[in-house]
């Protein structure tokens, strides 16, 4: 399994949140680490896709798709996320 960036997720977290957030800045709730969406490490795969911290390989974000429209999403990781207001 190959190792994508966080802009790998651009799609689907515009399709899920209705923004791209690759280029936010999050901050790791394991570590500390702070950055751009766009820096984490990616794994996609066909049972989901989990994005880790660069710094301490903590899960970071978890995105499942269902059959049918469903889509289980969960940050467990990202204790900040940051929101830019038009």
């Amino acid at each position: 399994m190959g190792v994508l960036d966080g802009n790998a997720l651009a799609g689907r977290l515009t399709d899920l949140l209705g923004w791209d957030a690759t280029d936010s800045l999050i901050r790791c709730r394991s570590c500390g680490d702070g950055g751009a969406m766009a820096r984490v490490a990616v794994y996609a795969t066909a049972m989901g896709t989990v994005a880790r911290c660069r710094s301490c390989d903590a899960v970071l974000m978890t995105l499942v798709d269902e059959i049918g429209g469903r889509s289980w999403f969960g940050m467990p990781g990202i204790d900040a996320l940051e929101v830019r207001r038009a």
